[in-house]
């Protein structure tokens, strides 16, 4: 990692260290099909297409939209990121800066609670009402927990504009231009419809018109596919304007494969998922390290194992190559993550930050970022933030400290493991489940109620050192994993990797993954926010529970 200096936001000068990221770069195309598709009409019946969605070659992203990052004051704290053109929005009014919107619902009278109140609803006839009559804070209620199709049917033709079909079922949505020209679906209430969207009890054709046809959330392009078998497709979308700047990479679940549930996942969706992940990273690396991918396959199209694989090692060896001769490389970590399941509260919270539809998201991360303005003793750019750094830092301190290395040891002390209240007659193992290359175990010092993490148990720190038979492991472990939490119970979980970076040195830091669960009773206050997190259960009890669950998922 080189020289190492405090990762602060303030310089000995007295001065804030701040960087902006300006990307531009490349996009290697593999996708293989077009799902080419009208997305409905606007109100001069022009058609609204998703042809934009599917670029026919790779892409060339010039200046993207602006992303500054400001390393917290405390290392421990992480890292702040600003986006360019939101800020100067906010700039131009300060005064457009609040947490939410108004709302005056509260204080207009709802003529059907008045009736109920007084009883007037009993054969009185002086009104009929229907669905659109009961409150919005109702409606989203019934939009988030309702497994009644017929309900949510009826609340969507609320949410928004349909066309539909000679049987009455949607084909599409209604579009309206904007002051720009350009189209946007007509949206009567936008959270009713996101809510409704990624309700696993709406009918699949409604799910595919509000929310999984390609297009209909934007006009980020697809750039990878995956297909295995009739059961499952996924795509790989590219957002290119993010608050990840460098290239932010989605795989979600195709409009032919919907999967809203952890217990629908079938093997070949992990690893389509996951494949999509590895594909990316390696073509990617080869891109920036002028490596021909002609000799891995065409352009368009997925890889094979074989060719990812040959891949794979190419990359490794020029990354060493490069660290030799003490040549800097575009990128040197990654970024995965996934937040599984959604939640809406009618007082207008949203209670996890993505949607039902199964998907995952990465990115890779450069070395360095420019700082803004740089003068006196301010750097001209600073290491970027990766959260495996703070992993990196302290295997190292560990191991200058006590002449060991950190992780192995970690190792022996959960496979040592003994209970906290010293009893022998209950389970003392943390370990759920372990394979040659991996190991699923609860950790001693759970952050949460639930926490669960897989660690390679080899000298493996990231994607670029996994071979087949170690992705194959991961991928088996995050399916187990996330099944085995919906089977307890989990509906909101929030996953990410720890690695370490491509340049580092060290043998010894271990590719990690967490999942974190949130808990219906306790989302997170001021404890978690000072890093107190509070159980009342004892981790071996967890593990035990853990480990019956996953026994009853292989029963079935």
């Amino acid at each position: 990692m080189g020289h190492e200096v405090p990762r602060t936001c303030v310089d000995p000068s007295g001065t804030f260290i701040c960087a902006l990221h300006q990307p531009s770069y490349k996009v290697i195309n593999r996708r293989q099909t077009d799902a080419l598709a009208v997305l409905g009409h606007d109100p001069d019946g022009r058609a609204i297409s998703n042809q934009i969605n599917f670029p026919l070659r790779n892409l060339v992203v010039s200046h993207a939209n602006g992303v500054y990052e400001i390393p917290n004051v405390f290392p421990f704290w992480g890292t702040t990121y600003i986006l360019y053109n939101q800020a100067r929005y906010f700039s131009e009014d300060p005064g457009r800066l609040r947490f939410r919107k108004e709302d005056d619902e509260s204080d207009q009278s709802v003529p059907l609670l008045k009736d109920l109140l007084t009883g007037s609803l009993k054969g009185t006839g002086k009104r009929t009402y229907s669905i659109k009559d009961l409150p919005r804070g109702l409606l989203l209620t019934l939009a988030q927990t309702s497994r009644d199709p017929e309900v949510l049917k009826a609340i969507a033709h609320l949410a928004c504009n349909f066309e539909l079909d000679d049987q009455g079922e949607p084909i599409g949505l209604r579009y309206k231009l904007n002051g720009s020209g350009e189209p946007r679906p007509i949206l009567h209430d936008r959270e009713l419809f996101d809510v409704l969207g990624n309700n696993m009890a709406l009918p699949d054709r409604y799910k595919v018109a509000m929310l999984l046809m390609p297009g209909v959330q934007g006009n980020s392009p697809i750039v990878g596919e995956y297909i295995s078998g009739p059961q499952t497709h996924i795509w790989e979308y590219l957002r290119a304007n993010s608050y990840i700047p460098w290239g932010h990479y989605a795989s979600n679940m195709a409009h032919d494969s919907v999967r809203y549930r952890a217990e629908e996942l079938l093997p070949e969706d992990i690893m389509g998922l996951r494949h999509l992940y590895y594909q990316r990273v390696y073509t990617q690396m080869a891109l920036n390290l002028n490596i021909a991918l002609g000799n891995f396959g065409k352009e368009i199209g997925p890889m094979s194992e074989t060719e990812l694989e040959s891949l794979r090692k190419t990359v490794v060896e020029e990354v060493g190559e490069r660290q030799k001769k003490g040549k800097e490389i575009a990128y040197t970590a990654t970024l995965w993550g996934w937040n599984y399941g959604f939640d809406f509260s009618p007082s207008g919270y949203r209670l996890h930050a993505s949607h039902q539809q199964i998907h995952q998201q990465y990115a890779l991360i450069p070395p360095y970022v420019r700082t803004v303005n740089p003068e006196g003793s301010l750097p001209e750019s600073i290491p970027t933030y990766a959260v495996g750094d703070q992993v990196a830092r302290f295997a190292a301190l560990y191991e200058r400290s006590y002449g060991i290395p950190f992780f192995e040891t970690y190792l022996k002390a959960i496979h040592s493991n003994r209970r906290l209240d010293g009893r022998e007659d209950l389970p003392a193992s943390l370990i759920v489940y372990e394979d040659r290359d991996v190991m699923v175990h609860v950790p001693k010092a759970q952050r949460c109620h639930g926490e669960v993490q897989i660690m390679t148990t080899g000298h493996v720190g990231n994607v670029l050192e996994a071979g087949p038979e170690i992705r194959r492991a991961l991928d088996l472990s995050i399916r187990l994993v996330i099944r085995t939490m919906g089977r307890l119970g989990a509906q909101m979980v929030t996953c990410y990797e720890v690695s370490k970076r491509f340049d580092s040195s060290s043998t010894d830091q271990r590719l990690f993954y967490c999942f974190l669960p949130r808990l219906p009773g306790s989302p997170g206050a001021f404890s978690e926010r000072q890093g107190r997190w509070i159980t009342g259960h004892y981790p071996e009890d967890y593990a035990e529970a853990f480990r019956r669950g996953i026994k009853s998922l292989q029963s079935d």
